[in-house]
């Protein structure tokens, strides 16, 4: 690579700031000028930085007249937006923001004329973690300006943090009406997140609410009658069955009236490899990261391990919010193989391993498939590397 005049000066700030001394004595190894090199996530020589060779591995760098000051990495993300206290009495703080970046897929244009009709109509969507269905939302209601109250449920949700409770306000006792209500009364759409992890007793308080009817609520002996616009949108990673395979652990066996009670289920799995794509370059442009080799590579390496993991081969798989922490991984430290390894390390020792083997197979192509993975010992390593190359050639692999 040529360094940019920005990283020149990025270079040599952090080479005085690590080495203070070359300011009097510009003499250092060429092992040392590289570990500063890759601190930064750099990997060629800097050869506008050297006056001389001393002797072999050690060089003289030159000094410049004013040495530059280090700097902050600033990472780009997000746009931070200014500091806005979430008003329920103001609809405005409650629209999600838009992400540029947001690529619409699976469920998206029904859900979308869903929520554009402002009609009462409750939903269910299940799907795997990390496919996007709670951001899915998000996006519809920033699109259309919709306020949303997201509430994640687990087993400590109770009556009173969803529909209201008493509660003692500056020495006084008050009735603070929950999520549910508010969103009722004021015609928000209400995303009830991760709703199989919700207790089944719980959740059964929302059963008259996913009627759609006015709701006696007792604390203040009230009837509140629905505004238009309210909805009800629930998202699982299960359908209220429970989870039988253990990945999932947390999530109930829900009560099929309060199922019965959501107008249609959708069911949103992963993204096609194009527009996973999209997702992954998008990315990799707002972050200024581009690499079309890097993003082709990402996108076999997760189809070959959904593909084993769909047929029982490995017990984990590659989740689109996965591809996105290994995008960011790499606008950070500038290597492949790190952003994967890192974003691999919450999987256990023999599957990480499969992974990176595959990885390495997809991106450094041997003149012929190898059948005895180096380094392995699981199984997975094997039945993953059949997948790949069975599903490059068109074929099905049955581990």
């Amino acid at each position: 690579m040529r360094y940019k005049s920005e990283q020149k000066l990025e270079l040599q700030a952090k080479l005085f700031e690590t080495y203070p001394g070359l300011a009097k004595t510009p003499e250092i190894s060429k092992a040392d000028l590289m570990a500063v090199v890759n601190s930064l996530g750099y990997d060629t020589m800097p050869w506008f930085m050297i006056a001389g060779q001393v002797s072999r591995g050690v060089y003289n760098v030159k000094v410049p007249a004013v040495i530059p000051k280090p700097t902050l990495t600033v990472v780009k993300d997000v746009p931070i937006r200014e500091e806005v206290i979430v008003n329920f009495d103001k609809p405005e703080t409650l629209i999600p923001a838009k992400d540029p970046n947001y690529v619409p897929f699976g469920n998206y244009s029904d859900l979308e004329m869903i929520i554009k009709a402002g009609l009462f109509y409750p939903s269910y969507i299940s799907g795997p973690t990390g496919n996007g269905k709670s951001t899915m939302i998000e996006q519809i209601c920033a699109k259309f300006k919709k306020p949303l109250i997201r509430v994640n449920l687990n087993m400590m949700s109770d009556e009173e943090q969803l529909i209201g409770a008493k509660t003692l306000v500056d020495g006084n006792v008050q009735i603070v009406e929950g999520p549910v209500l508010i969103a009722m009364r004021n015609g928000y759409t209400l995303l009830l997140d991760e709703v199989d992890a919700g207790s089944a007793n719980t959740l059964l308080c929302l059963q008259p609410i996913l009627e759609g009817k006015p709701y006696y609520f007792k604390l203040k002996n009230e009837v509140i009658v629905p505004a238009a616009g309210f909805n009800i949108i629930a998202t699982a990673n299960t359908k209220g069955k429970g989870s039988d395979d253990g990945r999932y652990i947390g999530t109930n066996v829900l009560n099929e009236a309060f199922l019965e009670r959501f107008a249609v289920t959708f069911e949103q799995e992963y993204p096609n490899a194009a527009t996973e794509m999209k997702i992954v370059k998008n990315l990799m442009k707002h972050y200024e990261c581009e690499d079309q080799d890097f993003a082709d590579t990402l996108i076999k390496w997760a189809d070959a391990i959904r593909r084993t993991f769909e047929d029982g081969g490995v017990d984990e798989t590659i989740t689109t919010r996965r591809m996105t922490h290994i995008v960011r991984a790499f606008s950070i430290f500038k290597k492949k193989e790190k952003a994967i390894e890192l974003c691999c390390n919450r999987f256990d020792p023999q599957t990480k391993a499969a992974f990176m083997d595959v990885f390495d197979k997809i991106a450094n192509p041997a003149p012929e498939v190898l059948h005895d993975p180096v380094n392995v010992s699981d199984a997975a390593a094997y039945t993953i590397s059949d997948a790949y190359n069975a599903a490059t050639a068109g074929q099905t692999v049955t581990p």
